[in-house]
């Protein structure tokens, strides 16, 4: 983790590569954007993001080894599939590239890598589960229905795990259903969410794991004029506007843009001058979207300025005592 690759001049700039899950969805869109900006923060280097169109774990094999002929300062990988991706990361590291892990909820073993930057997944189901409860009596009896359009991702899985546990402690006589697969193409989990409404029509809740889920969840809300509660991870734009209409209670933000912001920093940094990169799992934070905040979200999400803007101080703050955020590895959740 801590090679810095062949020696550079002022006229040749180390380069710095991110590797993002796709090149379509929201989320992994402002990772990379968020990549670029941390880097271009930093100054000093060139960066390079590729990803494949969808998600595709061996595709992002192949890719890798493509952008580790380039980035020689140093990569960040957003694993579709962290088990997948192990092996070929194990062996660009073995290059001398240093290979930092962006998300994906876990680092496999055998890849080497010594540093993930993540959100807390378990601690942001909690987070949806208590925006969910506080909406509902402590004695309330029936059902809340989980979904996620990505079942066995670490990152949603933790998440589900955190929904379920703290709604056991926050409303004990309520059943707790799921996660059902509710499919990660948009139209299947559309239609998914269609059917399970239309199943439950006497539940409390429908809350989904992931980013596909919120923007849905909230269509079929305002479609059925639904009386249960709603809600899930993402600030796409549909789904803040699902928020500030009153059709999901709250949605959560993994703050996947800073989670990239300081990736890209961490990398620009190690790769111009050395610095060393810390290692464990950097604990990354989440948002709370709900109708209190949304609008202040909403014009957050407007433009990369503003995206920019809300987010240069947080990854300063970051940055500037990384041994505070750090949990070891092994813990990562």
């Amino acid at each position: 983790m801590t090679g810095c690759g062949t020696a550079q001049t002022s006229d040749d700039p180390p380069t710095i590569g991110f590797l993002a899950q796709n090149n379509s969805r929201d989320f992994s869109k402002e990772m990379s954007e968020g990549f670029r900006v941390g880097a271009a923060i930093a100054g000093g280097v060139r960066t390079e993001v590729t990803g494949p169109d969808t998600h595709d774990g061996l595709k992002q094999v192949e890719m890798l080894n493509d952008l580790a002929t380039r980035a020689k300062g140093g990569i960040g990988v957003s694993a579709v599939a962290p088990e997948i991706v192990a092996e070929p990361m194990a062996q660009v590291i073995g290059q001398g590239i240093p290979v930092m892990a962006v998300a994906g909820g876990l680092v496999a073993p055998g890849s080497g890598v010594k540093l993930m930057i993540e959100n807390d997944g378990f601690e942001l189901g909690t987070m949806l589960a208590d925006a969910t409860a506080d909406r509902l009596p402590p004695d309330a009896t029936g059902k809340i229905v989980i979904g996620s359009n990505s079942p066995a991702m670490p990152a949603l899985d933790q998440r589900v795990l955190g929904m379920r546990a703290r709604l056991a402690e926050r409303l004990p006589k309520l059943q707790v259903i799921g996660p059902l697969d509710t499919g990660r193409d948009q139209t299947t989990n559309l239609a998914t969410w269609q059917r399970l409404a239309d199943a439950n029509p006497d539940a409390l809740a429908l809350l989904g794991a992931g980013d596909v889920d919120a923007i849905n969840l909230a269509a079929v809300h305002a479609e059925k004029n639904a009386k249960w509660l709603a809600a899930a991870f993402s600030i796409d734009a549909k789904a803040l506007q699902g928020v500030k209409d009153g059709h999901l209670v709250a949605t959560i933000s993994a703050e996947h843009f800073l989670k990239g912001a300081v990736a890209g920093w961490m990398l620009a940094q190690h790769a111009k001058s050395g610095r060393s990169l810390p290692e464990g799992w950097f604990v990354a934070p989440g948002l709370l979207v709900q109708a209190s905040n949304v609008d202040e979200i909403i014009r957050r999400q407007a433009t990369e300025a503003s995206r920019l803007e809300a987010a240069r101080p947080q990854m300063e703050a970051l940055t500037a005592n990384t041994m505070k955020y750090l949990r070891p590895l092994d813990q990562a959740r």
